[in-house]
């Protein structure tokens, strides 16, 4: 069923309103939706690549604005739609433990999930169920989405198709380095 989904989104990058559909799917896979927008986005790009800027811009703005209804579910709604998406995600068992760290961590765990393959949307509903400062994950939501949106459309613009396969099959290990890469840089920073 996951693989006929992903088939019916890479099919609408044809469409001729697809960055409605680009913004729709952002939107949604924010809080509720399995697939990602990166999937919409890269045969978008490599059709139009003077357009990816904008597609990552409608991606961001979207993917922020669906995280802030994440986080309203986990703020208002946990027990009714919250905890069900969050149990169906297998991620159920897990939040009480979780949920008494993650404050702590809210910010690392904010753009942690916004820029790897962890279901962001995990993250938006525990940041609103554990109080986080909503300015806070909105400006890391901004920040964490921005960058892998934008490095997805620039390695894109730059690499075209060649890229592609490489983006679809490696995504998750480039961005896991990254912020490997981000952490080590902050560590070395504050112990310095």
């Amino acid at each position: 069923m996951l693989r006929r989904l992903y088939d019916w989104v890479i099919s609408l990058a044809d469409h001729p309103r697809a960055l409605w559909v680009l913004a729709v799917v952002s939107f949604v896979e924010s809080s509720v939706f399995p697939i990602p927008p990166d999937v919409l986005m890269i045969p978008m790009i490599i059709a139009r690549p003077s357009r990816a800027w904008l597609i990552a811009g409608v991606a961001l703005v979207s993917s922020v604005l669906g995280g802030m209804l994440g986080y309203a579910i986990g703020a208002f709604a946990y027990e009714q739609l919250g905890q069900p998406i969050l149990e169906a995600l297998g991620k159920g068992e897990a939040m009480d433990a979780f949920s008494d760290k993650f404050n702590d961590l809210g910010f690392w765990a904010v753009l942690t999930a916004g820029v790897t393959p962890f279901p962001y949307k995990v993250i938006t509903i525990m940041s609103g169920w554990t109080g986080m400062p909503l300015f806070t994950f909105i400006a890391t939501s901004i920040l964490a989405r921005g960058l892998r949106f934008f490095l997805v459309a620039w390695l894109l613009w730059k690499f075209g198709a060649p890229i592609r396969d490489f983006i679809e099959r490696r995504l998750g290990l480039m961005t896991i380095l990254f912020v490997i890469l981000l952490f080590g840089g902050f560590y070395v920073l504050k112990f310095l």
